[in-house]
């Protein structure tokens, strides 16, 4: 058997060339999941028996001419997509108590369709509140690049997964910040598409105006190659709209040729660490990018979508709340009720500006094509931080690893996180490449551009084998 690749682009390829068999990919994914998973605590179940029946059937289907895009390719999804035969978790205690999934999410079959194979589901944050990979009744998702610091939520086992090289793709959620973050902590490429491009059926909610799906990958081409195939309207989804499938693989070639990009400036040049800010830095002027564009309001736009999202998540768990409040983590439980006690004329004024934000980077994208901006203030905390300071001030770590990330996902803009490596730094820390509403190309072809020269590379996907004995 030939070495099975790292790449999902080079597992479709070698599989569908018949150079490999789907069966031999899964079976070394599986190797690396039963060796890694009790080191960083990414999966919260493993679909074994499912991913091997799979994996004949793509192999079944090679041998009599069929075109698979992901011909064989392993993923894993976040625990709150449904997965057929399986209690759809979403990171909670109460949610175990419900009956198995009957079928798969809309994402999940897609991808199953274009001959991806499902390895599980992922650990994530109780009900996708959480910025950190620290869960009560699952434990802590730790990060591959250092199993002392955190890997980011609330899709962390999508990032950790990815990131020790369980598998080489997989499926989160981001409602303000949830991919991109992990993205950021372990060195990963994220994409958060435009609101309400891919479906969200058969997956369970968290902000119904703000929840956005995504995948997770260590290239720029894995990523375009995941997002062509999830890509299709799905009527399941009220929130989608008819629009065209955006073919964005093969423009990643073109480069950053005609792009007219800036750094955002003001807020997001603001309460960073010196790390963010270098890393910025270095993929602007590995584009030749001078311009800064001050994004005026975002502070007010992050402190809306705090509104929103408190308020809307409140409402949708109040029952929960009121009837089993010991069966939360506390943090999330907190949380929740803070919501309860938002006045609706905050809301409707938070929607209101939202309008008004909306319609104000509108205009800012008139002028350039994509902004650059820090995705995380910092790379990844130890486990357990509680506070941060920043410029001075000291605040709860949980809620403010969103601080540049939630103005964007306000209004539901497209965004790829890009890995940065700074010289001599020990952990990653991303960069949001932003691009206008329904021009993910954009943003992909920029992180492509990035990942050719070397500015934005995700490391080899093995962890230190030191790690691994140290902690087994």
């Amino acid at each position: 058997m030939s070495a099975v690749p790292e790449s999902a682009a080079a597992i479709a390829s070698a599989v569908g060339s018949g150079e490999l068999r789907a069966v031999d990919v899964v079976r070394s994914s599986l190797s690396r999941i039963e060796t890694l998973n009790p080191v960083f605590n990414a999966f919260t179940d493993v679909t074994a028996d499912r991913a091997m029946a799979e994996a004949e059937s793509v192999d079944a289907a090679i041998a009599v001419g069929a075109d698979l895009p992901l011909a064989g390719v392993p993923f894993a999804v976040k625990n709150l997509f449904d997965i057929k035969g399986l209690v759809t978790r979403a990171g909670s205690k109460i949610n175990l108590e419900n009956l198995p999934a009957t079928t798969d999410a809309t994402l999940t079959t897609k991808l199953c369709r274009a001959g991806g194979i499902l390895m599980g589901g992922l650990h994530m944050g109780e009900y996708a509140y959480d910025f950190t990979g620290e869960n009560a009744h699952d434990g802590n998702c730790l990060n591959p690049h250092d199993p002392g610091r955190m890997s980011g939520g609330s899709s962390s086992g999508a990032g950790s997964a990815v990131a020790s090289g369980m598998v080489p793709v997989t499926l989160g959620s981001d409602t303000n910040g949830s991919i991109r973050v992990p993205s950021s902590f372990c060195g990963l490429f994220g994409l958060k598409p435009t609101y309400g491009r891919l479906s969200r059926h058969g997956t369970f909610p968290f902000v119904g105006s703000l929840d956005h799906l995504g995948p997770l990958a260590r290239s720029a081409q894995d990523l375009a190659l995941v997002f062509d195939a999830l890509q299709g309207r799905d009527i399941s989804d009220p929130a989608q709209p008819d629009r065209p499938v955006l073919s964005t693989g093969g423009e990643l070639v073109k480069g950053t040729d005609g792009l007219r990009i800036a750094v955002a400036g003001g807020y997001f040049r603001q309460k960073a660490e010196p790390e963010a800010l270098a890393a910025v830095d270095a993929v602007a002027n590995a584009l030749g990018v001078s311009a800064e564009i001050d994004i005026p309001e975002a502070a007010r736009a992050r402190a809306s979508a705090y509104v929103i999202t408190v308020a809307e998540g409140a409402a949708l768990h109040l029952e929960r709340i009121t009837n089993r409040p010991q069966d939360f983590d506390p943090d999330t439980r907190d949380r929740f009720l803070s919501g309860t006690m938002v006045p609706a004329l905050w809301v409707q004024q938070a929607q209101r500006f939202r309008s008004w934000f909306r319609a104000m980077m509108r205009g800012i994208f008139e002028h350039v094509d994509a902004l650059l901006a820090p995705a995380t203030p910092f790379s990844a905390l130890p486990s357990g931080t509680k506070t941060i300071t920043l410029d001075g001030e000291t605040m709860p770590a949980r809620p403010n690893i969103g601080l540049f990330t939630q103005p964007i996902s306000f209004i539901g803009l497209p965004v790829v996180a890009v890995p940065v490596w700074l010289e001599e730094a020990s952990l990653p820390i991303g960069v949001q490449v932003i691009a206008p509403a329904w021009r993910e190309d954009i943003a992909l072809r920029i992180a492509s551009r990035l990942e050719r020269d070397g500015t934005c590379k995700a490391p080899v996907a093995a962890p230190r084998a030191e790690l691994v004995s140290q902690e087994t």
